[in-house]
C-alpha cells in the first residue's frame, strides 16, 4: 500500500536535523519528487540507452 503523500512528508521531515531551515526541507521535497518522477519514467518505459544519451549530449556541446 502506498503511503499518503501528506505522511511521507511528515516523515521526511522527522527524519531531518532539528536545526535544518526551511530551504533544507524545500530541497529535500524537491529532489525526492526529482527521484520519485525518475523512477515512474523508468516504470512506464520512458528511458533511454546510454550511447544516444552521448550522442545528445555531443551535439549540445558544439
Amino acid at each position: 500500500m502506498r503511503i499518503a503523500v501528506k505522511e511521507e512528508t511528515i516523515q521526511l521531515i522527522e527524519r531531518m536535523p532539528d536545526d535544518c531551515t526551511v530551504e533544507d526541507i524545500l530541497y529535500e521535497l524537491y529532489f525526492k519528487q526529482k527521484v520519485d518522477k525518475g523512477l515512474q519514467d523508468i516504470r512506464e518505459g520512458r528511458v533511454m540507452e546510454h550511447e544516444e544519451v552521448q550522442q545528445r549530449i555531443s551535439k549540445w556541446s558544439r
